[in-house]
């Protein structure tokens, strides 16, 4: 009876085996039911979200090329015309989303309030970087310069080279880059030169010179220079009468490049061409008289 008992009891117990095979069916069995619960339940927003996602990627998209083509026939500044495609596409993707979250059961007129209050918050905690952009727009609006140009503003001087919508950038005669946050530049005093540059020179010759062979001889040194502009014509005249020489002025006009080498040049042909003709540049000099004899 002991052996009986002992077999009867040993066939009735469960091996571990069967046990786990038999705790992970009735685990998938539940997580199949509930899928299949959420899909039967949610399974159309999920899908509809889905088509709505991917057909206002593909409106983006379409619509922030035919807005760029649009305005390259425009002529609308490149930094303009980047900034306007990428805020069509971005609300166009904002719309998208709001979208998608009201399939889901959100709160349309929650959310828009949050992003607004988000929205004043990230305007106050970048106001630097806001106010560079609108006075980037106002540049590139408004354009009181243009790349290519020599300007003048907040203590420092080059020619532009790049216009962007956070700030401007200027080539200095060094050859160094000088960065302006356009937040600078709007509202301060600005000094245009333009694509050309006017040289202010000038010479002291002795008074018994010839004036008229000396100014011609200056005319003709400014006017043979290749880097000197026919128009506008360089100013060439008398400016001053010192005590040791007569001052003349020479003002010929160049392009914003040639500006340096210009002057250079200039100077130089002026020295070797007044050895030449033996025109003195008098040193400071005074004359002093006794008028009682100690």
């Amino acid at each position: 009876m002991a052996l009986t008992n002992n077999a009867g009891s040993s066939t009735n117990q469960v091996s571990p085996v069967t046990y786990a095979y038999d705790s992970v069916h009735a685990g998938w069995a539940q997580f199949t039911k509930k899928l299949i619960g959420f899909s039967e339940a949610y399974g159309t927003r999920v899908l509809g979200a889905i088509l709505i996602l991917i057909a206002g990627l593909i409106i983006a998209r379409w619509l922030g090329n035919a807005l760029r083509r649009w305005l390259e026939r425009q002529q609308m500044e490149p930094p303009v015309r980047t900034l306007l495609v990428r805020v069509t596409r971005l609300l166009v993707m904002i719309f998208t989303v709001v979208m998608v979250l009201d399939k889901f059961g959100v709160p349309v007129a929650t959310l828009v309030t949050g992003i607004g209050v988000a929205g004043v918050g990230m305007g106050l905690a970048l106001q630097g970087v806001l106010s560079n952009l609108v006075a980037g727009l106002t540049i590139i609006f408004t354009k009181p310069f243009r790349v290519g140009e020599y300007v003048e503003i907040a203590s420092v001087h080059g020619q532009v080279t790049h216009i962007e919508l956070f700030s401007t950038v200027l080539l200095h005669t060094d050859l160094s880059s000088v960065v302006i946050p356009n937040r600078k530049i709007v509202g301060e005093i600005l000094h245009n030169y333009g694509t050309v540059r006017q040289l202010n020179l000038s010479v002291g010759v002795a008074y018994g010179s010839n004036m008229n062979d000396v100014l011609s001889l200056l005319r003709e040194i400014v006017t043979t220079n290749p880097r000197v502009l026919k128009n506008p014509a360089p100013a060439v005249g008398i400016t001053a009468l010192s005590d040791s020489a007569i001052n003349i002025v020479v003002k010929p006009w160049t392009t914003v490049p040639d500006y340096g080498a210009a002057q250079a040049e200039i100077y130089q042909a002026i020295i070797d061409r007044f050895r030449a003709q033996h025109i003195e540049i008098p040193y400071p000099q005074r004359e002093v008289r006794l008028l009682n004899n100690a």
